[in-house]
């Protein structure tokens, strides 16, 4: 009686490609209305003439107060849109009598109303910053890692006259919610208080009484307090499953960020706000990051030294900040994600070719704002030298700020420590190969939520056993029975020593890797017809069926059987 063993599926490409899932795609293409290489005009006409003084009353005792206005931008004339004024210390500490920071609703009095898809547009007046750079390269850097609202230089008409040259920003609202989460009905807050001096939105539990946190926190939902509250609760009271109520890798990157950049004014360097949290469908809160205008220190004073320089400080009123860098496996990917950023993000060259091209984009606008806090002359030098703007404010110098940081990070012995390295990544059939130099363990990491969260592992091997070809030869694999209903798998690759981590792409978990069975893959395990082409010998020779030798049966959907018939 004949017996046949079966060894292995092959296809025409025995190692298939995994896709690079790109998080990229989400922000503004040329042309767009945050185009950074375009420097666009908008003509503001408030219909009431004495518009400054009304904004002016209303900002304390009626903020959300707006009026009316008709809006020219790009050749789209707009009849009715609201304005008020915005803003902290960019308004408060304005000396300018029109240069005031503008909240422009599109959408508050034509409902539906958009320009070029927007609903709302944001103007900063840029006015602790001579170079009205660092938001915009700020920002730049923030995308990379975690969803962060776009920038772009945007010069602004008042009742027909020059205002100045303002960054345009975008609204973190329901319309960026949509953008990159393809939802916006979940819990949202903007974690700013009312009044910094007595309230702080530190995530410190107060008790189960949702108005406790009524003026640290600001509910942008319909809904949410119950949600906070609990995030809240568990981070203070019940940290080991902070998992499950909170999107912990996108935090550590957020912390990373600021660090590497020196966004002085944020929640784990100086004062707990300038964020939003929003809960996914998945039930985790994912944080935002907002107001980047302290970047690269700027008008914060001095180059700050002891805690404020060390990406490892503990402060006691930050919870977060130290149950996620108490936790030996949160600091070590803490640290990948510092390491990365340093890699890829402080690149002088990039930034000096940044700053020529943006600056030749920007000198005519900023040459004839006469309202800019600063001279013309300091649009050049604050990239260099200290800018002082008062006997308070002196705007930091960028390249050299810059410079200082590498020079500070590199010499940390944490981040020093040497890591694993990854390479050659391969998916055969349902094996996962990498190949990895220094590791004491590798983990494949995988899920298949359609929120990109709650990646769980999958320990790789290199024992020669369960598809891995050689032992010790540190190539490392593990089995994953891919869905054969096609559905993606978005994963990537951990690696760890004694000492750190290190991610395959760099950029995980905000970037990652996608892959699903071929159709003809699928088709095999779905039982669906096909037809044998040609029976191989070992060598490609066309062969009857021969006993005892391997032979390949070719099938016309593309995949090849590898059988030993035995008698």
């Amino acid at each position: 009686m004949r017996k046949y063993l079966l060894f292995i599926f092959l296809f025409p490409n025995l190692c298939l490609s995994q896709n690079l899932y790109n998080p990229y795609l989400f922000y503004e293409n040329m042309g767009g209305i945050y185009d950074k290489d375009s420097l666009r005009t908008i003509n503001i006409n408030f219909y009431n003439s004495d518009f400054n003084n009304i904004l002016d009353s209303t900002y304390y005792s009626s903020p959300l107060y707006r009026l009316p206005a008709k809006l020219i931008f790009n050749n789209v004339k707009l009849d009715s849109v609201a304005i008020r004024y915005k803003g902290n210390s960019s308004y408060i500490k304005c000396n300018s009598i029109i240069k005031k920071p503008y909240n422009i609703d599109i959408n508050d009095i034509v409902v539906g109303q958009t320009l070029m898809g927007y609903k709302k547009l944001k103007l900063s007046n840029s006015w602790f910053d001579p170079t009205f750079l660092k938001e915009l390269l700020a920002t730049k850097i923030y995308q990379r890692y975690l969803p962060t609202y776009e920038t772009n230089l945007m010069k602004v008409y008042t009742q027909g006259n020059y205002t100045g040259l303002y960054l345009n920003q975008e609204a973190v609202n329901k319309q960026f919610l949509e953008k990159h989460f393809s939802e916006e009905d979940g819990a949202f807050f903007k974690c700013d208080p009312i009044d910094m001096s007595t309230y702080s939105p530190n995530l410190k539990f107060l008790g189960q009484d949702s108005s406790l946190y009524y003026n640290s926190y600001e509910l942008k939902s319909d809904h949410g307090w119950s949600s906070l509250i609990n995030l809240i609760d568990v981070l203070n009271n019940n940290p080991s499953n902070i998992e499950s109520v909170l999107n912990v890798d996108r935090v550590l990157w957020y912390f990373a960020v600021n660090h590497v950049v020196m966004n002085y004014d944020t929640y784990n360097i100086g004062s707990p706000h300038n964020y939003y949290l929003y809960q996914t469908k998945d039930d985790l809160f994912q944080i935002i990051p907002w107001d980047l205008s302290e970047s690269f220190i700027n008008a914060s004073g001095s180059t700050p030294t002891g805690i404020l320089s060390d990406p490892y400080s503990i402060q006691t009123n930050k919870p977060l900040l130290n149950i996620l860098l108490n936790n030996q496996l949160y600091r070590k990917i803490y640290t990948a994600h510092l390491r990365t950023i340093i890699n890829e993000s402080l690149d002088t060259s990039w930034f000096l070719q940044n700053i020529n091209s943006l600056q030749t984009l920007a000198y005519p606008a900023v040459l004839n704002d006469t309202e800019k806090g600063y001279s013309t002359q300091d649009f050049f030098d604050n990239i260099n030298q200290v800018s002082v703007l008062n006997q308070w404010i002196s705007a930091q110098p960028l390249i050299p700020v810059i410079l200082s940081r590498i020079n500070n990070l590199l010499q940390n012995p944490e981040i020093n420590l040497t890591p694993p390295s990854i390479s050659n990544l391969s998916i055969s059939g349902n094996y996962v190969s990498v190949k990895v130099l220094g590791a004491d363990s590798v983990h494949l990491m995988l899920t298949l939520s359609e929120y990109n969260s709650e990646f769980q592992e999958i320990i790789m091997n290199d024992d020669g056993q369960n598809g891995d070809v050689v032992a010790t030869d540190n190539i490392y694999t593990t089995h994953y029975q891919f869905p054969i209903n096609g559905d993606e798998v978005k994963f990537y690759i951990r690696a760890y020593n004694n000492d750190a981590i290190t991610l395959l792409p760099e950029r995980a978990e905000y970037v990652f890797y996608t892959y699903s069975l071929p159709t003809s893959y699928m088709n095999i395990f779905n039982h669906k017809k096909r037809n044998l082409l040609y029976v191989k010998d070992i060598l490609g020779r066309p062969i009857k069926d021969s006993k005892n030798q391997p032979l390949f049966y070719i099938y016309d959907d593309g995949t090849v059987e590898k059988k030993i018939i035995f008698e």
